[in-house]
């Protein structure tokens, strides 16, 4: 039986997660923890979280779980979500500039208060909030059963800009166009919510409690 853990520290919307790991595969053991123990032991980690990057940070800190974190994010399965995929990065501008994990080379910005060329020139609301097509720039087995362009949820103020485009896996257009998914070797993250995107969303949760780590397809 694969375990899953869900990584508890105190924000987000970690049941709802959860529950739809469980309902894509009722025999995973879904735990959603914030004892390090239980993250050593699960045989894969999903890094979900929503609200502001520096309370997400601060809290891992202040349960000692940044460690533990940063090692199953070198050698698990791992998949970030929405707040869970900016950590990762090096800076974010949140809160006048906040600093990530640096797991992944790179910064989030926040949207420009500007029109919106991918929609008709109509005035950008901020945040991102609502329905739009995700387009996959390569493959990845964690895209496997979902069609090219198909729509994912999403709600954020802030986008993602990754140093090396190599690990860009899928694309948004919204003012600009900006990564809405990262792939690198044992880790994929993204900024919609799959658990919130309906027949898609849980295709990738159910490719991922399946996929071995491997960036790749066999």
């Amino acid at each position: 039986m694969t375990t899953v853990a869900v990584i508890d520290y105190g924000m987000g919307n970690l049941h709802s997660v959860a529950k739809a790991l469980q309902y894509v595969n009722a025999h995973a053991n879904v735990v959603v923890t914030s004892e390090r123990r239980e993250l050593e032991q699960a045989n894969r980690v999903v890094f979900p979280g929503v609200g502001a990057l520096r309370d997400c940070l601060s809290a891992l800190r202040q349960r000692d779980m940044e460690p533990t974190l940063r090692k199953c994010l070198e050698n698990k399965p791992a998949l970030g979500i929405c707040l869970g995929m900016q950590a990762l990065l090096d800076f974010s501008e949140e809160n006048d500039g906040t600093t990530g994990l640096g797991v992944v080379p790179g910064k989030a910005l926040r949207f420009k208060e500007q029109t919106d060329p991918c929609s008709n020139d109509e005035r950008l609301k901020i945040p991102h909030m609502g329905w739009n097509q995700v387009h996959q720039v390569r493959p990845h087995p964690l895209w496997e059963g979902i069609p090219q362009a198909s729509r994912f949820y999403f709600v954020h103020s802030y986008y993602v800009v990754p140093a090396a485009a190599s690990v860009v896996a899928g694309e948004t257009c919204y003012g600009t166009t900006f990564a809405a998914a990262i792939a690198r070797e044992n880790l994929f993250a993204v900024q919609f919510h799959p658990e919130k995107s309906q027949k898609h969303g849980l295709q990738l949760l159910a490719n991922f409690l399946r996929w071995d780590g491997n960036d790749s397809l066999k």
